[in-house]
């Protein structure tokens, strides 16, 4: 009898333990089953408002994909640049400025040299990029702070040059707007994209530091020589992407590059990126995401409905991935 008496505990200490661990297990299992509902959750909804808006605009959406798509290129090459910066943790809202300034660049320098203009477009998107990374990582500035304010500012600077006239480029900027130049050109963009996020140490160190920073100090990694860095590619990539853009009339209007830091920032969470970066950051967000926000913009502009309903039900539909795609353990949403 004592002996039983004394097993008593023992049994239930091993229960505990035996319940703890089923406990832990389901947990495990029921997290892994919504990181695979959310990873499969953008590549359905691509699919499924693809197949709704056919239907609904009786096949007009499938007849007029390639116009549908002309305005992909821009986005996608953009989005990839701004996908590295929210991995790392930050936000890019000036993206749109940058387009334009460097679309007026490769309009000034195509006049002398189209090829030569490519190089300029890069180089400036770079440049005001640099600026982004200086503020963010040497004066410690919030990166949707100086971002706002980089955007405002080059957004001034834009409307000034064109002040008298939309800023026009050499005549045969045009004949450069072709779809088998901006598909080839926007595979390899992005595939070189992918390639470094997922096959080198680049992409690494983009996800350690937008999963912990401090951890990625300690682990070696140069986290303000990374982040830096990673602005100014970003802005050389929309710095490319705008030569694509001034191609498509050969002219930079006050607009040029307007909205589109929201475009970019719509089509990644559609694409199911976490606004809080990290480990989570997957490539796809980018492809899957740009494709979407273009399919949904598209059919609902061959639906008829006005700009200001489109707006509505993108704002919907944005919140509504925002809220499935939040990182709710992340201590800090924006760095």
């Amino acid at each position: 009898m004592t002996q039983a008496n004394n097993n008593a505990p023992a049994d239930k200490a091993v229960a505990s333990a035996a319940s703890a661990a089923s406990a832990k297990e389901v947990a495990l299992k029921k997290q892994n089953t919504m990181r695979m509902v959310r990873a499969l959750l953008p590549i359905a909804g691509l699919v499924i408002i693809f197949a709704l808006f056919s239907y609904l605009t009786n096949g007009r959406l499938i007849t007029r994909l390639p116009l549908a798509m002309s305005t992909v290129y821009v986005i996608m090459i953009s989005a990839m640049g701004v996908f590295f910066i929210m991995t790392i943790g930050g936000l890019d809202f000036s993206q749109g400025s940058i387009l334009g300034l460097s679309a007026i660049v490769v309009c000034y320098v195509s006049r002398y040299s189209i090829e030569l203009s490519i190089l300029a477009g890069i180089l400036t998107g770079a440049a005001v990029g640099a600026v982004n990374g200086y503020f963010y990582v040497h004066r410690k500035i919030k990166s949707f702070i100086v971002t706002i304010c980089t955007m405002f500012l080059f957004r001034g600077l834009i409307k000034f040059l064109t002040t008298e006239a939309p800023v026009a480029g050499d005549p045969m900027l045009v004949m450069w707007d072709s779809t088998a130049f901006k598909v080839t050109a926007t595979v390899i963009v992005v595939g070189i994209g992918f390639i470094c996020f997922n096959f080198t140490k680049f992409g690494i160190y983009l996800r350690a530091i937008g999963a912990g920073e401090k951890a990625a100090m300690f682990a070696g990694i140069r986290t303000d020589r990374v982040k830096f860095l990673v602005y100014v590619l970003a802005g050389a990539i929309t710095g490319f992407a705008a030569f694509i853009s001034a191609i498509k009339i050969g002219s930079v209007t006050s607009n040029g590059g307007n909205q589109l830091e929201t475009q970019i920032l719509i089509a990644l969470v559609l694409g199911g990126m976490p606004i809080s970066g990290g480990a989570m950051a997957r490539f796809y967000n980018v492809i899957v995401g740009s494709l979407l926000y273009v399919v949904l913009t598209s059919g609902l502009t061959m639906m008829g409905f006005s700009t200001q309903m489109m707006q509505l039900i993108q704002g919907v539909v944005f919140l509504a991935f925002v809220a499935i795609f939040a990182d709710r353990q992340s201590q800090s949403v924006i760095k």
